[in-house]
């Protein structure tokens, strides 16, 4: 009678032994079909509003659709408009992100440019491009400044075909202007009334490769067969030649914010600087990461 009543009380022991078992192995059977890393991505959620540079603007198209791939409830729209329109929103709170490529103490106010926080993400190289009808293949310094300011205005007088000179400006709101103005013409006034102007580099590239002796400058990232890249002082305008310090038109691409970010804006900006980001997909598109 008491071995009857030993075994029945052990079965029941072993069955609620087994019910525990059971219960604690469907705890960590769903603990391992939902990891943290997607919960995290189905809870970051919100719209970004990015403009500015031209020349950055490739990259971090680019970067977007890869980070809202990771994280399908972050909406991410990425406009142009230049350096000192994306400076201007963001100070304005118009937008959460404006890009640039030069500081915005350039640009703004020093008093002003305080407010914001500077993300430098990339370096970028311009390259002054020609039309491919010009048989000139490389300008000295003192060459370029002549031409842009009005001195030369035909070919001829360096080198090239009897032909006249168009050059192509961005506007006065250009990063890329600007850095070209400052590095190249060591910052002397560009001549008034001789040149086009066009609002963004895809803009002046077709411009460029549409005109006959036409002449401007563009970030690596745009430069294509449409146009020929010219050597500046006999170096060519590639990224190991400005890694290696011997190309020295290039600037930092930089993101910045009013104030520092928060949520889905700081995720973003935190990716840019991502290995994934930096040793992908930057120099894919011909920019030099930043770390």
């Amino acid at each position: 009678m008491l071995t009857s009543r030993f075994a029945k009380t052990f079965i029941v022991v072993l069955i609620i032994a087994s019910l525990f078992a059971l219960s604690a192995c469907g705890t960590k059977s769903q603990e391992s079909q939902t990891p943290s890393q997607s919960s995290t991505s189905q809870e970051l959620s919100g719209n970004i509003t990015i403009a500015g540079s031209t020349a950055l603007q490739p990259l971090v198209e680019q970067a977007a659709k890869l980070f809202m791939e990771k994280y399908p409830n972050v909406s991410i729209t990425v406009q142009g408009g230049g350096s000192g329109t994306g400076l201007t929103q963001v100070v304005q709170g118009a937008i959460d992100i404006g890009n640039s490529d030069i500081f915005a103490e350039e640009k703004l106010d020093p008093n002003i440019a305080k407010q914001l926080v500077d993300h430098q993400v990339a370096k970028v190289g311009f390259a002054v491009v020609v039309n491919k009808d010009v048989t000139v293949d490389d300008l000295t310094q003192q060459q370029l400044i002549d031409i842009f300011t009005g001195k030369i205005t035909n070919w001829k007088e360096v080198g090239g075909p009897d032909m006249k000179i168009v050059i192509i400006n961005r506007p006065t709101s250009s990063g890329t202007r600007a850095t070209f103005k400052k590095v190249v013409l060591k910052g002397q006034e560009e001549a008034q009334g001789i040149a086009l102007t066009e609002d963004s580099s895809g803009a002046v590239r077709k411009a460029v490769a549409d005109t006959k002796g036409a002449i401007s400058y563009l970030a690596l990232s745009y430069v294509d067969n449409s146009v020929k890249a010219l050597k500046y002082e006999g170096v060519e305008p590639t990224v190991q030649n400005i890694i290696d310090g011997k190309y020295p038109i290039w600037s930092y691409e930089h993101m910045y914010t009013k104030g520092e970010p928060k949520g889905a804006v700081k995720a973003f900006l935190d990716f840019m600087l991502s290995d994934e980001v930096q040793k992908n997909l930057i120099p894919k598109l011909g920019f030099i990461p930043v770390k």
